[in-house]
């Protein structure tokens, strides 16, 4: 029965956008109650493993448009790119996709990138942003992560924001 549905976010949940833009850890079944009081048209997946069952399963029950961008983590010598972080940011940018969900693994790295970008975008400092990846990311913040975000060229992706109505025209 609904009253005894799991009301438990995912864990490193968030609002980047109340109403509108959410970021978290990879959901688990205990959290599908929660996220469907979110009523979200669309869950971006970070990572490219294939989703569980029941996760797309939740996702076809409740009309939740699954888009999947790989994005790498910082970690040795492999790198995300401009044109991975692009791709990310085209689906978050799109209102028709709101309410969103962003999800790497455990919230915090790719997550973080992608939120901190979107931040850039939409023009937060570099301060609030590395501020915000570490309320998520520590005591495990990635200094890759931090030049990433920080020469990421935001350009690549202000036409759709202000399209989008996230900035003047």
């Amino acid at each position: 029965p609904p009253r005894l549905q799991s009301m438990l976010p995912p864990s490193n949940f968030g609002a980047v956008i109340p109403g509108q833009i959410y970021r978290s850890s990879y959901p688990l079944e205990e959290n599908f109650g929660f996220l469907k009081k979110l009523k979200l048209k669309s869950i971006l997946t970070l990572v490219k493993e294939t989703c569980p069952e029941p996760y797309v399963s939740f996702m076809t029950e409740n009309g939740i448009q699954h888009f999947q961008v790989h994005i790498p983590a910082n970690k040795g010598t492999v790198c995300m790119t401009t044109e991975q972080m692009t791709r990310a940011l085209a689906v978050v940018l799109d209102r028709q996709n709101h309410p969103l969900l962003i999800h790497c693994n455990k919230g915090k790295h790719r997550t973080g990138c992608v939120t901190g970008c979107l931040r850039k975008v939409l023009g937060d400092n570099l301060k609030t942003v590395y501020e915000e990846y570490h309320t998520y990311a520590d005591p495990k913040a990635r200094i890759f992560d931090e030049h990433f975000m920080g020469s990421f060229d935001e350009r690549t992706v202000l036409w759709l924001a202000r399209e989008q109505g996230f900035l003047p025209p």
